[in-house]
C-alpha cells in the first residue's frame, strides 16, 4: 500500500523519469545502428557521447530556474522537447553531427531527469514519504522493456528512421501524465530557522561523487553492453540488447526493494553495500567467457547500480536545509552526471586500445570510489 501512496504523491516525476528511461532504453539498444551509420570508431563514439556531458551540465546548472520559471508546466515542456532532440539520430551521418547532437541530447535528457529528481526530494519533505526508489524502478523498467522492444524492432528489420519517431509517439502520449496540476512551490515556515548563507559543500560533493561513480557504472553498461555481447561474445545482430534490458529489470526490480531497504537501513549503509555489488559485477563482466556469464555480470552490477542514485538523492535532502535543496541537488548532480557520459566515453577510449574487457575492469575499479565517500558522510554526520 506505501508504494502505491507513494506513485499517486509523485505521479508527475514518476511518469517523467520513465519517459527518461523509454529514451535511454530506445538509444542504448540502437547504438550499434547508431555509430555504424555515423561510421563512428569506439573511440569516436565514446568521445560523442562524452559531448553529452557539455549540454548535461549545463542543464544541471540552469534546473532550479528552469523549474521556477515553468511550474507545472515543467515536466509536461520538458519531455515534449526531449521527443524532438530524440529524433536527431535520424540525421547522424557524420562524427561532427554525431557530437553535436550527444550535446543537445544530453542537455536534453539530463534536464528532465534532474527536474524530476529535484520533485520528488521536494515531495518526500512534503509528505514524509521515501519516493526516490520506488520513482527510480520506474526509469529502470522503462529502459529495460523499451531496450527489449527495440532490439525486437532491430530484430525484425527495421531502422533509425523508423524505431526513433515511433518511439517518439510513445513519449508524447506519457507527457500528457506528468502535469502537475496542484503543484505548489517550496516556501518558508514562520517557524523555521533562516537557511544558512553558504552551501554544505561536503556533503554536495561526497555525494556527487557517489552520484558519479554509480552514473559511471550504469551507464557505460547500458551503453557497450549491447556491443560486448555482439562483437567480443559473438551474439547475432539484436541479441545484444538482452545486456541493457537485463540491466533495465533487474534494476527496478532491485530498486523496488530498496524503497523497503532503506526504510530499514537507512541510506548510508544501502549506499555502501550497493558500491561492494556495483565493484563484483563490473569484474565478472570483464573476465565473461560466455553471453550467459556476462549476463550475470551484469545482473550484479544492476543491483549495485540500481539504488545508489535515488539513495544519495534522498540522502542529501535530509542533509542540507530545505531552501537548499533544489540547488545543492542540481550542483551534485552537474558533477555526478558526467559519470553518465564519461563512463562510455571512457569504455571507448580504452576499448580502442586494450578492449573492452579492460574497460569493465577499470570501471570495476572506479566504481570502488563510493566506499570511501560513503564513510566520510558517516563519520562527519556523527560528529554533528
Amino acid at each position: 500500500m506505501s508504494m502505491i501512496k507513494a506513485i499517486q504523491v509523485s505521479r508527475g516525476p514518476f511518469v517523467g523519469l520513465g519517459i527518461v528511461g523509454l529514451y535511454w532504453g530506445t538509444f542504448a539498444a540502437m547504438v550499434p545502428d547508431v555509430k555504424a551509420q555515423a561510421g563512428a570508431s569506439d573511440a569516436q563514439l565514446g568521445a560523442a557521447l562524452m559531448g553529452a556531458a557539455i549540454g548535461g551540465m549545463a542543464a544541471m546548472f540552469l534546473a532550479p530556474k528552469i523549474s521556477d520559471a515553468l511550474g507545472k508546466y515543467l515536466l509536461p515542456t520538458l519531455a515534449c522537447a526531449l521527443v524532438v532532440l530524440m529524433q536527431l539520430p535520424i540525421f547522424a551521418h557524420s562524427i561532427p553531427f554525431l557530437f553535436g547532437m550527444m550535446i543537445a541530447l544530453g542537455g536534453g535528457v539530463a534536464s528532465l531527469d534532474i527536474n524530476a529528481n529535484m520533485r520528488l526530494s521536494q515531495l518526500e519533505e512534503r509528505h514524509g514519504l521515501h519516493l526516490m526508489n520506488i520513482n527510480h524502478a520506474m526509469f529502470s523498467l522503462c529502459f529495460g522493456l523499451s531496450a527489449l522492444v527495440v532490439g525486437g524492432m532491430r530484430r525484425s528489420g527495421m531502422d533509425i528512421a523508423q524505431v526513433f519517431p515511433l518511439m517518439g509517439v510513445v513519449l508524447v502520449l506519457a507527457s500528457v501524465l506528468t502535469w502537475e496540476k496542484n503543484w505548489q512551490p517550496v516556501s518558508r515556515d514562520a517557524d523555521q530557522a533562516p537557511a544558512p548563507t553558504t552551501l554544505p559543500w561536503f556533503y554536495i560533493l561526497m555525494v556527487a561523487v557517489m552520484l558519479f561513480v554509480s552514473f559511471l557504472g550504469e551507464n557505460a553498461t547500458e551503453s557497450w553492453s549491447a556491443l560486448f555481447l555482439e562483437r567480443e561474445l559473438g551474439g547475432a545482430a539484436g541479441h545484444g540488447s538482452f545486456g541493457p534490458t537485463t540491466l533495465g529489470l533487474v534494476m527496478c526490480v532491485f530498486r523496488l526493494l530498496g524503497q523497503v531497504f532503506t526504510e530499514k537501513l537507512g541510506e548510508e549503509r544501502v549506499v555502501l553495500w550497493s558500491g561492494v555489488f556495483g565493484v563484483i559485477g563490473s569484474g565478472v563482466m570483464a573476465v565473461a567467457p560466455t553471453q550467459a556469464v556476462a549476463l550475470i555480470g551484469i545482473g550484479i552490477s544492476a543491483i549495485g547500480m540500481a539504488v545508489i542514485v535515488p539513495t544519495a538523492n534522498s540522502l542529501l535532502g535530509k542533509l542540507v536545509h530545505r531552501e537548499h535543496r533544489a540547488i545543492a541537488i542540481s550542483r551534485a548532480w552537474m558533477f555526478g552526471f558526467t559519470g553518465f557520459f564519461v563512463g562510455p566515453a571512457l569504455i571507448g577510449f580504452i576499448s580502442e586500445h586494450w578492449g573492452l574487457r579492460v574497460a569493465f575492469g577499470v570501471v570495476a575499479v572506479m566504481v570502488a570510489a563510493i566506499i570511501p565517500a560513503v564513510l566520510a558522510v558517516k563519520h562527519r554526520r556523527a560528529e554533528r
